[in-house]
């Protein structure tokens, strides 16, 4: 009986392989062909910076870390996950190990008083975030607001 479900298990999981495959729209994501992902962080609620970090991590494990290109744009009060007293910033660094990057809002920086050496490391300040996100999406990059 259990070889038996062992075998349907191994059937199940290779059948639906292929059908995620034909799913994945041409070109197919590969290192030449990533998908773009660009996600708004606008909010200064932990669970919220989770969330989104939570799209990012999930969107590299479907597609795969080579095959998707992931931007995180903080702006407004989603500039507390990108300093350096953030309550995420261990996750933060941990998707920037990933090669997720972060762009910091410089409006929002000057209007909360912030510097780049408030940012944390690897975090890149941006102009302006919204603008960040309209030439993202003009580029070809799929934007998210979780």
């Amino acid at each position: 009986m259990k070889l038996i479900s062992a075998a349907w298990l191994a059937v199940a999981l290779v059948s639906t392989a292929p059908a995620l495959a034909e799913d994945l729209a041409n070109p197919k994501p590969d290192w030449d062909h990533p998908r773009k992902l660009v996600l708004q962080l606008d909010s200064a609620d932990p669970k919220k910076m989770n969330l989104i970090l939570n799209n990012a991590l999930n969107s590299q494990n479907f597609y795969g870390q080579d095959n998707v290109k992931i931007a995180i744009v903080a702006f407004g009060p989603g500039l507390h996950a990108v300093l350096k007293d953030s309550p995420v910033a261990d996750r933060v660094s941990a998707a920037e190990y990933a090669h997720v990057e972060f762009l910091a809002c410089g409006q929002t920086m000057k209007t909360m008083h912030k510097t780049v050496d408030d940012l944390l490391p690897g975090v890149t300040k941006t102009e302006a975030g919204v603008p960040t996100l309209i030439e993202r999406q003009l580029k070809g990059w799929t934007y998210i607001a979780p």
